[in-house]
């Protein structure tokens, strides 16, 4: 039976991911910083471990707890959303010592079981942001915009071992938890002569009718892992796939 490991699963796209291969019969470990089974399906496939994606001990824990990782999902991140001068540096730093250091991390950290195997996937959950210059996005832009420029290099290594390496870009989804857990953790104070051009670009976000689910991203990354004909880039949502239309790049 084919074990999955998933970062960033204490809400949102991490917990929809796990309940796809739930279904799907695969051996599931769910990490989070702080465990819990809440929101998690009950299974005895399920395994729930504490993980840090920035720490090398947390990593390396979880790893070894792990057992054989068939595939893995860089799926923890960290939002941001202010302009730059509103943004503190050290957070900027925070924010990409998750969304791209740690996802690194994570991956150096099962390659060499993988390559040995000469079989695995890896599957970076980035932003479909990356597609378009956005206002008051330029730090979170910029942190997955790393990511998957690291991501398309990395691959062409990990592929000379059977390893493939696929990208998953969600679109916006207001319905979890994403949005205010980045307020809470990265603040959100807008300085004064930005309010108005900050406070349009939000009314434009509450009116959009296309939405990413977190359904759509798990439902992507089951493609990335078990497609092998899968471009490198998948979109997840149907404003996603809006915008990947629109840049002219594969949806299918």
């Amino acid at each position: 039976m084919p074990r999955i490991f998933i970062t960033g699963c204490s809400s949102g796209f991490g917990q929809a991911i796990a309940a796809q291969f739930l279904d799907q019969v695969w051996q599931v470990v769910a990490t989070m910083r702080s465990p819990s089974g809440d929101g998690l399906p009950v299974s005895d496939r399920l395994r729930v471990l504490a993980l840090d994606v920035t720490n090398p001990d947390s990593i390396a824990a979880a790893i070894a707890d792990a057992g054989q990782i068939d595939a893995l999902v860089n799926n923890a991140g960290v939002g941001m959303l202010n302009v730059l001068e509103g943004a503190d540096i050290s957070r900027a730093r925070e924010l990409f010592e998750t969304n791209v250091l740690g996802a690194m991390a994570m991956t150096r950290a099962v390659m060499p079981a993988m390559r040995a195997q000469r079989a695995g996937v890896i599957v970076n959950v980035s932003s479909s942001v990356t597609l378009r210059p956005l206002p008051a996005l330029s730090i979170y832009s910029a942190s997955k915009a790393a990511l998957n420029a690291f991501t398309e290099s990395f691959a062409l290594e990990a592929a000379e071992f059977g390893v493939r390496t696929r990208l998953v870009l969600p679109g916006s989804a207001p319905s979890t938890s994403f949005g205010r857990n980045a307020v809470a953790r990265m603040g959100m104070n807008i300085p004064e002569a930005y309010g108005p051009f900050v406070e349009a670009y939000f009314q434009s976000l509450r009116s959009a009718t296309e939405r990413t689910e977190a359904q759509d991203v798990a439902q992507a990354v089951w493609r990335a892992v078990m497609d092998e004909t899968a471009p490198m880039k998948l979109p997840a949502g149907a404003d996603a796939e809006t915008w990947f239309r629109e840049e002219g790049l594969a949806t299918a």
